[in-house]
């Protein structure tokens, strides 16, 4: 497979194909959803909360996102990869901005740089596009960003979570803004019919909707980890996914004890 470049997904949005976002945290989930042929593979800062049990995604640190996107980028060769920036270098200021992201190409080998809450700084998305780095750019309704709309965030994708349509002008005009600071993507999150697809046909760039998205858009991106039902809480609650691999995985491990205390050899322990 050819390689994803910004060019290609422009043609996309263009032809009306739909884009294919992924976000991923580890080597062997990348080459997967490399090989199935997705078109962006997102290393989201969620890695805090979803795959190592903090309470905050605010605590993960620079360092720790490059040792993730490391991983990641060794195992993807067709799409383009994208890193979040973790709390802190895009809220201190443009030049803060363009360090990170220079560490993130340098040292993780990213190929776009992902800014949530870009629209409240964007001095830093043109200074990031100006060193020569794309720029992934989020908003809409987030935890940080509803009590500025005067929204309720909710974590689910029911109803009352996303944009109300008398906001289409307003986020119209702040995507609009993006485009023009040097934004290269958008992801718009909890976007809504109505003013998802207002901010679509507004702007030249493509638009990715991650939580709350939806056909409307451009593309979407979901997490590896929730796609395939990877949470334990899948045991118990069983999610409205493409499969359960939690249950798949309990099933394994039971069966695996069951043969270690049955005395029985283990499935692949030695040669036969």
């Amino acid at each position: 497979m050819a390689k994803v470049t910004l060019a290609g997904l422009q043609a996309m949005k263009r032809e009306q194909r739909k884009i294919v976002g992924v976000v991923v945290w580890d080597y062997q989930m990348a080459r997967i959803v490399d090989r199935v042929g997705v078109d962006i593979v997102s290393v989201g800062d969620t890695v805090g909360v979803n795959l190592w049990g903090r309470a905050n995604p605010l605590e993960i640190e620079l360092d720790e996102m490059i040792v993730v996107a490391r991983a990641v980028r060794r195992g993807v060769q067709h799409a383009l990869l994208s890193c979040d920036f973790p709390y802190g270098p895009l809220q201190e200021g443009p030049d803060s901005a363009v360090r990170a992201a220079i560490r993130l190409v340098k040292e993780a080998g990213v190929d776009l740089v992902k800014l949530d809450g870009a629209a409240d700084h964007l001095p830093a998305v043109t200074a990031v596009h100006r060193a020569g780095i794309p720029v992934f750019a989020q908003f809409g309704i987030t935890p940080q960003t509803a009590l500025r709309y005067g929204v309720e965030y909710r974590p689910d994708p029911g109803a009352g979570s996303t944009v109300p349509p008398e906001m289409r002008d307003e986020l119209v005009a702040e995507a609009e803004r993006l485009e023009a600071a040097g934004a290269s993507l958008l992801n718009f999150t909890n976007s809504g019919p109505v003013v998802g697809a207002a901010v679509a046909n507004a702007v030249s760039i493509p638009v990715i909707g991650g939580h709350g998205g939806g056909p409307w858009l451009d593309g979407r991106m979901r997490m590896a980890t929730a796609a395939i039902g990877y949470a334990a809480s899948a045991l118990d609650d069983p999610p409205d996914t493409y499969a359960n691999v939690a249950r798949i995985s309990f099933d394994a491990i039971t069966a695996y004890a069951g043969d270690v205390r049955a005395g029985r050899q283990i499935k692949g322990g030695s040669a036969r």
